[in-house]
């Protein structure tokens, strides 16, 4: 197999056991089971995945650590999970069941001290924080709860304090761009990525694979994507798909 230095990680969006794809975190519909994509990963030989429950932050919900164990025990490639992580010891079940690394957006901006007792815990490099971010009145804002609640911190303030708490990665997410197949937010990833010295994962408008050739251009350590690997021609039919390692090394320079 062939391994690329730039990773290119499909994403997957838990909602009551189900897989689903919205656009701009909303008008969510359901694209299938989410056990029998991942197994249709395995084949397709994906070396990472990303895992949220789009629901848990938004409405506290526990997290389904039963479910999530069966989802990790077919999973033949680092699983990375986020959705209502509270606590330490939440996160210290999911490292148990095999999570490679824990994703917080929500519980990490409304607490600081969580992700400091994260990192004490288990270490920076499993602690991944997802920046949220939408256009407002104001500019562009940080998000949290899946989107649906306003903060007053924009991008960069937010980027830097988390990379100062010491989180291991950012998941740039812009939710304009989410599940819209047309490109990457090029310019923030460039200015985000330019002042960091953790990873930064783009995310949200992902297209095409020149896509992911621009986002790495622009300072983008890897590349998340949902609607381009489940989606196929102009109306939108279900249809896990990867591109070939030939392909992403052709597009990626790796």
């Amino acid at each position: 197999m062939i391994v690329l230095q730039t990773r290119v990680i499909p994403v997957l969006l838990l909602k009551n056991r189900g897989l689903y794809k919205g656009v701009k975190f909303k008008d969510y519909k359901y694209i299938g089971d989410p056990i029998n994509t991942l197994k249709l990963f395995n084949d397709k030989e994906v070396d990472e995945i990303v895992i949220f429950d789009i629901e848990a932050s938004r409405l506290n919900k526990e997290i389904d650590f039963g479910y999530l164990k069966e989802i990790v025990t077919e999973a033949f490639m680092p699983v990375a999970y986020g959705g209502g992580i509270k606590s330490v010891n939440d996160a210290r079940k999911l490292f148990s069941l095999g999570i490679e690394k824990v994703i917080l957006n929500t519980n990490a901006v409304t607490d600081f001290n969580l992700i400091k007792d994260l990192i004490n815990a288990f270490g920076s490099q499993s602690i991944v924080f997802s920046l949220d971010i939408k256009k407002t009145f104001l500019g562009i804002k940080v998000f949290i709860k899946s989107g649906t609640e306003k903060t007053k911190y924009n991008p960069m303030e937010m980027a830097l304090k988390m990379q100062s708490l010491g989180v291991g990665e950012i998941i740039l997410n812009d939710i304009d761009r989410d599940g819209t197949m047309e490109g990457y937010n090029l310019k923030l990833i460039g200015e985000i990525a330019g002042v960091l010295s953790i990873p930064v994962i783009a995310s949200g408008g992902a297209g095409k694979l020149e896509d992911f050739k621009q986002a790495k251009e622009h300072g983008a350590h890897a590349m998340a994507a949902g609607a381009l690997f489940v989606y196929h021609g102009p109306h939108r039919a279900v249809l896990i798909s990867y591109p070939s390692y030939n392909d992403l090394r052709k597009y990626l320079g790796d």
